[in-house]
Formats: C-alpha cells, sequence, structure tokens
C-alpha cells in the first residue's frame, strides 16, 4: 500500500467532491480512486465520506483528517518542485581535494565548463598529495588515488591511472637505456614516496614476472618534482600518464620498459555515505566521468600514437 497515493486520492475527492473528477486530475480510472479511498479507509477503520448516487461529502472523520492530508499532499509536491528547481538551477558550495597531478592542466579546465553550467555553485579546492578523510576534515568529495578504508565512504572511479618508468633523452645517452627490469638498479632513480607497496615493484610481460626493491636516490611526494628531475637529466623516474603524456608525445621524456606492464590504480571521487544523495555532489561527479570518457585524452593520445600503453 502506497500511503501518498492513497493519501493523494483522498485529498482530491474531497476537494473536487467527485471521485470521477479526483480520477481525472490523476490520470487514473474511477475504479482505482475509489480502491485507493478504500484502502485509506480500512488503514484508519473508520468511513472517510459520506456517499449518495449524486453526492460526495466527507464524514465527521474525513473532515478532521482532510487539512492534515491535503498539508502532507501540498508539502510533497513542493518538496518536489524545489528538487526539480534545483535541478536546473543548482546552488550552494562544494568543498573538494584534488591531487595535484589531476589539479594541474587537467582539472582547471573542467571545472570552467562546470563553473559556467553552474554558476551557482560555490567551489572551494584544496590541493594536496596526501590522502585525506573526507568526513574529518570537512570535505565534500575527495578526488585521490589512494581512498581512505573508512566506513560511510562511498567511491566512484573517474579513470584507470596508468605509470611508466622514464627518462631524459639526454640521461638515456650518457648512461644507456635498461632493457629489463633489474638494470634499473644500476641506475640513479628517483621514486614517488607515497606509494602502498613502498620499494616493493612487480613488472609483468606475458608470462613473466619481475619483483625487485628498488632503492632510490630521491624519493619524493611531489610526482611533478619527480618530473623536473628527470626532464633535468638527473635519473629516471616512474611517472602517471595522466603527468608525463605530453612530455613523452614532445620527446622531453622517454618510456623505457615498454614491453614490461606495472600494476595500475583507481583515480576515484570519495565522498561521506551522507552525501550519497546530494545533487551537487553528483553533478560534479557525473560532470567529470562525462568529460574524461572510458579512455582520458592523455591516454588516448598515447595510444594513438603506438607509444607506451597496449
Amino acid at each position: 500500500m502506497d500511503r501518498l497515493l492513497i493519501t493523494e486520492a483522498f485529498v482530491r475527492v474531497a476537494q473536487t467532491g467527485s471521485f470521477a473528477k479526483a480520477a481525472e486530475q490523476l490520470g487514473v480510472t474511477r475504479s482505482v480512486i475509489t480502491h485507493r479511498v478504500q484502502q485509506l479507509e480500512a488503514f484508519i477503520n473508520a468511513p472517510l465520506f459520506h456517499r449518495s448516487t449524486r453526492h460526495v461529502r466527507l464524514s465527521d472523520i474525513g473532515e478532521a483528517y482532510f487539512q492534515e492530508c491535503a498539508d502532507l499532499v501540498a508539502g510533497f509536491h513542493g518538496l518536489t518542485e524545489k528538487m526539480r528547481h534545483q535541478r536546473s538551477n543548482l546552488t550552494g558550495q562544494l568543498r573538494l581535494q584534488v591531487l595535484q597531478g589531476f589539479a594541474i592542466d587537467h582539472m582547471g579546465p573542467m571545472l570552467a565548463q562546470f563553473t559556467a553550467m553552474y554558476p551557482e555553485i560555490e567551489l572551494d579546492v584544496v590541493v594536496t598529495d596526501r590522502v585525506v578523510e573526507p568526513i574529518e576534515e570537512g570535505f565534500d568529495i575527495a578526488f585521490q588515488m589512494f581512498p581512505p578504508h573508512a566506513e560511510r565512504l562511498v567511491v566512484r572511479k573517474l579513470f584507470t591511472l596508468h605509470r611508466v618508468f622514464c627518462a631524459s633523452p639526454q640521461y638515456l645517452r650518457d648512461h644507456g637505456e635498461p632493457e629489463h627490469p633489474m638494470q634499473l638498479k644500476d641506475h640513479r632513480v628517483a621514486l614517488f614516496s607515497s606509494y602502498p607497496s613502498r620499494n616493493r615493484w612487480q613488472f609483468t610481460n606475458g608470462d613473466e614476472s619481475v619483483e625487485l626493491t628498488l632503492h632510490s636516490q630521491m624519493r619524493s611526494s611531489s610526482i611533478h618534482l619527480l618530473r623536473d628531475y628527470a626532464l633535468n637529466g638527473a635519473g629516471i623516474t616512474c611517472l602517471p600518464t595522466l603527468i608525463a603524456s605530453d612530455d613523452f608525445i614532445n620527446e622531453r621524456l622517454v618510456p623505457i620498459l615498454n614491453d614490461y606492464r606495472l600494476s595500475s590504480f583507481d583515480f576515484a571521487a570519495v565522498y561521506p555515505e551522507t552525501q550519497r544523495r546530494a545533487l551537487r555532489v553528483r553533478t560534479l561527479i557525473d560532470f567529470l566521468i562525462e568529460r574524461i570518457g572510458e579512455v582520458p585524452l592523455w591516454d588516448q593520445r598515447l595510444i594513438d600514437r603506438g607509444m607506451v600503453l597496449h
């Protein structure tokens, strides 16, 4: 029994004084309206109308019940209209945390399009490479590569993040290019410090699997610093294609060990369970997923040139 439907049927009959007119307004048959009113009468165990062949009028109990029911139905429809209005004219603030690698060069243009579409939404964007707890730190959404392991969080994948070892052409001319992962131990290496695997690395090439521990000359929590380190010929590093795509295409950096694959990560939007139905949150995430697509532009450009991803 849908109590809202049967309550609305009762209200419409009371307002029009007719089962037939109520049925016409609600777009159902008269028998449906009759059945719904009978359900409500059975539920409260009292008659709501005095019926005759010509007239329908409220009983004493119906009179007492009508106004609150009318207010309830009106309130529901008012809320529905308000939500429909908000969908076309979203307002309010979103506080976001974004990893530096996605924020720089990528998210800004998308947020420019988003704010043009929804000018009443205010964005407060904090850029940091550390993993945050959205609930404790007051973020509506955290865009992260390593979602925190906490209850009451929803995780929605935006894209797959691929990683590639690379170096500058000058470094490879001076020191040679490793052809096997184990040869990385003979080179100066700079690595991202926040991967969950720490110093352990696994490479796969068909049925071959290579596991090794790499001790780096430099470690950093900044992917962009590692890119600049490699661009200046200081050594080999491992970068996400999200960061290195332009440098590969423009030959400022050279991907190495192309026959070997590293594990990938899911880059995701993480938000509190209490925000699951928040329209602003859903709208922004849906917008970003649509703009990024199944294969992000930075990866598609490499695929089109036959580079790295295969």
